[in-house]
């Protein structure tokens, strides 16, 4: 039997991403995506939620997601969730659900190069 692990977003970027390099050399980045879903009440209120996300991307997506995104930029993101669990020093444990990219488009206003799309299927066989 097989699953399905997929996932899509467009949102804001709360963050400049930051890049860095594995002990291997492979280059991941990490970076914030916020979502918002605005709604009004049958009694005529209106409400809005914001949700955030923390995405990773791996190898050339995320050199390219470095040096083309920016805080505030319009993105559409594609790929899979992953959770992932360490110790802090103190012993206690910690999880995080990120979004492992696959795919980066650009949205909206264009604020670098031509070259805006990405498509790699870059994952790392072990992560830290």
């Amino acid at each position: 039997m097989r699953g399905l692990n997929k996932v899509i977003l467009i949102g804001q970027l709360g963050r400049d991403p930051e890049l860095r390099y594995t002990p291997s050399g492979k280059a991941v980045t990490s970076f914030a995506v916020e979502t918002r879903r605005d709604w009004i009440t049958q009694d005529g209120q209106r409400h809005e939620e914001v949700e955030w996300f923390h995405v990773v991307a791996w190898g050339s997506l995320a050199e390219i997601c470095k040096q083309y995104l920016t805080r505030g930029q319009q993105v559409y993101i594609e790929g899979r969730l992953q959770t992932r669990g360490w110790e802090d020093s103190e012993g206690r444990r910690h999880y995080r659900t990120e979004i492992v990219a696959s795919e980066m488009i650009m949205l909206g206003e264009r604020r670098s190069p031509p070259s805006s799309h990405a498509n790699h299927q870059d994952s790392p066989d072990s992560q830290p």
